[in-house]
């Protein structure tokens, strides 16, 4: 009795939710969410409209079963009850059950069932009905990411919240999971990667700014205006000293919150966390990042291997220059005495003497430091100086400008654990740290207390800008292409001007002779639903577009060769040729192999999306689109889950074409 009296609380949707059977209701555990209803289901209904069978109240379905035992008991039927919304339900017999909808809200019930409308079925209990019922997600959670919105409270072109986002994001994972780690998953080596998400909207539009912003908005254009000041307005609040301490407190203080409360639900997670941002959430991450602290022994540490490995290399430098002067055999001599380059430079005559050196060779060594001396002070006044890129002395300063420069001045809370990669996805910041002052990103930088740094983009995203051209300034590269989650190859109908990874320079995403029916599929598809909004005129171009594509299919390079067109006749795979002299694969492992700093942990970290067929046809009609396509992209999935598990050790079932 003790225990009845007691309000059982059932976790479910993951741990997400929990059940309270005593209050029936669901209750959201990581976010503010309305209180939903819970129903035990033993009576049902189903009408001719309807695809699934619809439960019915508690109260009401135990007055269905009273009657119904009644009339099981002694054998009596054609039983009329009436519903709570006054419709008629007979109990024919057991198999015949129906629920009658009046066509009209009436209190006469003389009128015959089949002057009230069409009968609905009614059932008893679960047996035999075809309800999708889930399994339910796998219990071990192997890693946690927290997951930030961008501006506004609609993070998609549906204006969904971004709990309903993350929930799609989440559903994605433990599909690609299935199909990706299939094996692992059999041999219970991984469970799930659980994605919360992390609101700072509602905490920055309560602080009253709404109500100041209402009193001097003018009426005219009224939707409009309310649509500027709750999305637009968010970027200029972040760089608003006093609005941006709002924003980071608010980010930083939840996603503590949510790692405690989480680590107190799952007291036997043992896995890493890492955060992913979309938009402007991706800025206020990195900004955070940006200014946590490294624990001291941990910094300290560091700091004692790269003075040891910075000492080993210079050491060897001086043997490269003792050899290019023909005084190879006084190696042992410098290294003895623990000589790197900088302190070549500080020796005297004296020194070399005490250090046994002939008076010839001190001579070339003395000279040698004297010439290189010179031609550093002739350097031009008020330019960089051309430094060795492996000094470790603070000079290199004047090049690089520090990334935290043009921050609004904010004092940023620290997180309390070290996330282990930072996804970002639609980012500005590549913009924002242009406009605030830095040129250049230090290729030795990295984020104080996160070794993983993605940056994945749409190619039609408008507000996405790469990070890899500030570390590499000099050197003209294209993203890593994100390879297709089921392996197969885009097709394009033409070559997309403008984006950051032309269609030519990947055979992941060229067109081939013998077109994937698959790709077929998915452009008819695309177009079906595109048909209901398109314009006439817009339908007519697609249509030449889909015609000259269904004669053959189009290259996304204007010249092909005889023999290409040719051998694409016979159905022989051939991939096209970038340059007359390269090969596509040459130009793949070129790219992958540019060394962009330690920021990444030395990967690249600019990843760009494969646009849609569908979406070939119109890069600005897409561009909307494309910014927040991130929450239902099988391929942004794939690779989310592909860094965090190979950190464990775990790789892909089989590597996808394409991928690093």
């Amino acid at each position: 009795a003790g225990r009845d009296k007691e309000d059982l609380v059932v976790p479910t949707s993951g741990g997400r939710y929990d059940v309270h059977l005593k209050k029936r209701q669901r209750v959201a555990v990581y976010w503010e969410e309305e209180v939903s209803e819970v129903r035990r289901c033993t009576w049902f209904y189903k009408g001719d409209k309807d695809n699934k069978y619809i439960p019915y109240s508690e109260t009401f379905s135990k007055e269905l079963e009273e009657a119904y035992m009644i009339a099981v008991t002694l054998d009596e039927w054609k039983k009329k009850l009436e519903s709570p919304s006054r419709e008629i339900i007979i109990l024919h017999n057991p198999k015949l059950m129906v629920h009658y909808h009046p066509v009209a809200t009436s209190d006469d019930w003389g009128s015959t069932p089949t002057e009230q409308g069409r009968p609905r079925t009614v059932k008893r209990g679960v047996e035999n009905i075809a309800a999708e019922i889930p399994n339910g997600e796998p219990l071990q959670i192997d890693h946690l990411v927290f997951v930030v919105h961008g501006i506004g409270p609609a993070c998609d072109i549906r204006f969904r919240s971004i709990i309903q986002c993350v929930n799609d994001f989440r559903n994605v994972s433990l599909s690609m999971l299935q199909a990706h780690f299939k094996k692992a998953q059999e041999q219970q080596q991984i469970g799930r990667v659980e994605f919360l998400p992390v609101n700072w909207h509602s905490s920055l539009h309560s602080t009253g700014v709404d109500v100041d912003l209402e009193r001097i908005t003018l009426p005219s254009i009224n939707r409009l205006r309310h649509f500027i000041n709750d999305t637009i307005l968010d970027v200029f609040f972040y760089n608003s000293s006093t609005y941006c301490q709002t924003i980071v407190d608010t980010v930083a203080s939840e996603m503590n919150r949510l790692y405690q409360l989480f680590l107190q639900r799952n007291p036997l997670f043992k896995g890493g966390v890492s955060i992913a941002g979309h938009s402007l959430g991706s800025l206020i991450l990195f900004d955070l990042l940006t200014n946590q602290k490294a624990a001291p022994e941990e910094d300290e540490h560091s700091k004692e291997g790269s003075r040891t490995t910075s000492s080993n290399r210079g050491i060897e430098e001086v043997k490269e220059i003792l050899k290019k002067l023909e005084l190879s055999e006084y190696c042992d001599v410098f290294e003895k005495e623990k000589m790197d380059r900088q302190a070549l430079f500080l020796c005297t005559e004296k020194n070399l003497k005490e250090m046994g050196i002939p008076l010839g060779p001190r001579m070339k060594i003395l000279h040698y430091i004297s010439s290189k001396t010179e031609m550093q002070c002739r350097a031009e006044p008020g330019s960089p100086l051309q430094r060795d890129p492996d000094s470790t002395d603070d000079g290199r300063n004047c090049q690089y400008r520090d990334v935290g420069l043009g921050q609004v001045s904010a004092n940023y809370p620290q997180l309390n654990y070290k996330p282990t990669i930072f996804f970002a996805f639609g980012s500005p910041i590549g913009m924002f740290l242009t406009v605030r002052g830095v040129k250049r990103i230090n290729p030795n930088y990295s984020l104080p207390t996160c070794k993983g740094f993605f940056n994945i983009f749409h190619p039609f995203d408008p507000v996405a800008y790469r990070i890899e051209p500030m570390i590499v300034p000099d050197l003209e590269f294209e993203p890593m292409l994100l390879p297709h989650h089921k392996g197969r190859k885009r097709m394009h109908l033409g070559k997309v001007k403008g984006s950051p990874s032309p269609p030519a320079l990947c055979s992941c995403c060229s067109p081939q002779p013998d077109t994937d029916p698959s790709c077929l599929s998915e452009l008819k598809e695309g177009l079906t639903r595109m048909s209901v909004d398109l314009k006439n005129n817009l339908l007519g171009s697609l249509r030449v577009a889909w015609q000259s594509f269904t004669r053959a299919p189009l290259p996304a390079v204007e010249a092909a060769s005889t023999d290409a067109e040719a051998e694409a006749e016979a159905g022989v795979e051939k991939q096209p040729d970038t340059k007359p002299d390269e090969t596509p694969a040459a130009v793949k492992e070129e790219a992958s192999l540019v060394n962009v700093g330690r920021l990444n942990g030395g990967n690249r970290i600019d990843y760009v999306l494969q646009e849609k067929p569908i979406e070939s046809f119109n890069e600005y009609l897409f561009a909307l689109q494309g910014h927040l396509c991130y929450w239902e992209s099988e391929d942004t999935v794939l690779l989310v889950l592909k860094e965090i598990y190979q950190t464990q050790g775990i790789t892909l079932d089989q590597p996808l074409p394409g991928s690093q």
